[in-house]
């Protein structure tokens, strides 16, 4: 048997294939850490391998009366602002119900609250090098109140756009946020949209 068939029938099995014989934390914030973990791979050979640790999020797909709600800000690190689907995390409460944080984080981006929030699942946004979890939720029946950003999302709006014109901004490449793109795709791939 391979070296390649062994790590493949342990990785079926469970079995942690790439082992961590260090950790250290090299960059830490109130919104991320990055560490640096030395490792053992299953052919002997140590290595190093970049991880960022980052709390749970949510990305909700808002959608009433033929209309998805997005918010727009400026994002820095492509500087541009971008259109997307409400979305965070809670740095100050990381081990807070996802669907709470749902509810926050649509509340807090749109001033908007759902009679409705279907759970879709979770998905693992850039696990390449990034460990958070993104729990996508469905609101509907929808009713506006008041926005309450926080003092990163100054520069936020929100907008409603019909959905055939958002399906229009994925297909034109005017909407590039993975999380946006992939939260819609399991929501119409399930038929909820």
């Amino acid at each position: 048997m391979t070296c390649l068939n062994r790590v493949c029938e342990r990785a079926k099995q469970g079995c942690t294939v790439i082992k961590q014989l260090d950790s250290k934390i090299v960059y830490q914030n109130k919104w991320m850490s990055v560490r640096e973990d030395r490792v053992l791979r299953p052919s002997g050979a140590e290595g190093i391998y970049g991880v960022v640790d980052k709390p749970d999020c949510a990305a909700i797909i808002a959608i009433d009366n033929g209309f998805i709600h997005l918010v727009q800000q400026y994002r820095y690190t492509v500087q541009e602002r971008c259109w997307e689907i409400p979305q965070g995390a809670w740095e100050s409460s990381p081990d807070a119900d996802h669907l709470d944080l749902a509810k926050g984080e649509l509340r807090e981006e749109t001033g908007l609250d759902a009679a409705s929030m279907t759970y879709l699942g979770a998905q693992f946004i850039a696990y390449g090098f990034l460990n958070q979890t993104c729990h996508v939720y469905l609101a509907t029946f929808l009713t506006q109140k008041e926005n309450q950003l926080d003092s990163e999302e100054e520069d936020l709006i929100t907008r409603a756009f019909p959905v055939d014109e958002f399906e229009r901004m994925i297909i034109d490449n005017d909407i590039k946020d993975c999380v946006t793109i992939s939260a819609y795709g399991l929501a119409k791939l399930k038929g909820l949209v």
